[in-house]
């Protein structure tokens, strides 16, 4: 699971400790709800499914893939059905394409997501092996499916938006900047994600 909200609070004072930005921010906007997914192939799945379609979209697909698979089902009864099947359940070509491959990958125990490594870029480059998921979609896993503490989503617009709303910078930094700038909050960086997506639209700020 993710990140709770005593583990987003201990880490957010420390990082405001740091960075009085941060600290200027937290007071305003107040501290953000944690975000938690499933830990499992699924919530990897559910990611695919809703590349580049609307949250409804995304939704109905599930729903359809639920009702011809059952409910929590295993990579292999995806893997059974043909492509028609899964295209009556809204799966383009291409994202049936990403789905086999994290099942197949899964089934074959190539990825267990039970032991990923310990190491969080090692971690990241595991998860890439799927075809379909970027680093982008391995980090948001990494921090809202196993809560790891130092993810940062720096590739995020809204975090590269929010850290430079909260730093109050003219212009939003770019992910290299966004990364820098993140260097001093380690290891609390993944809290810190979660707060740049808090303020990104935050009326309080």
């Amino acid at each position: 699971m993710g990140l709770t909200a005593q583990q987003i609070k201990t880490a957010l004072d420390a990082v405001a400790d740091r960075e009085p930005a941060i600290a200027v921010a937290l007071e305003k906007a107040g501290y953000p709800e944690p975000r938690i997914r499933e830990r499992g192939y699924m919530t990897l799945l559910r990611t695919i499914v809703g590349q580049q379609v609307s949250v409804a979209a995304a939704s109905s697909m599930w729903n359809k893939l639920e009702a011809e698979l059952g409910a929590d089902f295993k990579p292999t009864c995806l893997l059974e059905r043909d492509f028609d099947t899964l295209r009556a359940c809204g799966l383009s070509r291409q994202k049936q394409g990403y789905a086999r491959s994290l099942c197949e990958l899964v089934a074959a125990g190539e990825v267990d997501f039970d032991n990923l490594p310990a190491d969080d870029e090692e971690a990241i480059a595991e998860l890439t092996k799927i075809k379909g998921i970027g680093r982008w979609s391995a980090e948001i896993y990494l921090l809202f499916a196993e809560g790891r503490q130092d993810i940062w989503p720096a590739g995020d617009l809204a975090v590269m938006a929010g850290i430079g709303k909260i730093l109050g910078m003219e212009e939003r930094p770019d992910e290299k900047a966004t990364r820098a700038l993140a260097e001093p909050w380690r290891p609390h960086r993944g809290a810190t994600a979660i707060f740049t997506w808090h303020c990104y639209n935050n009326p309080a700020l």
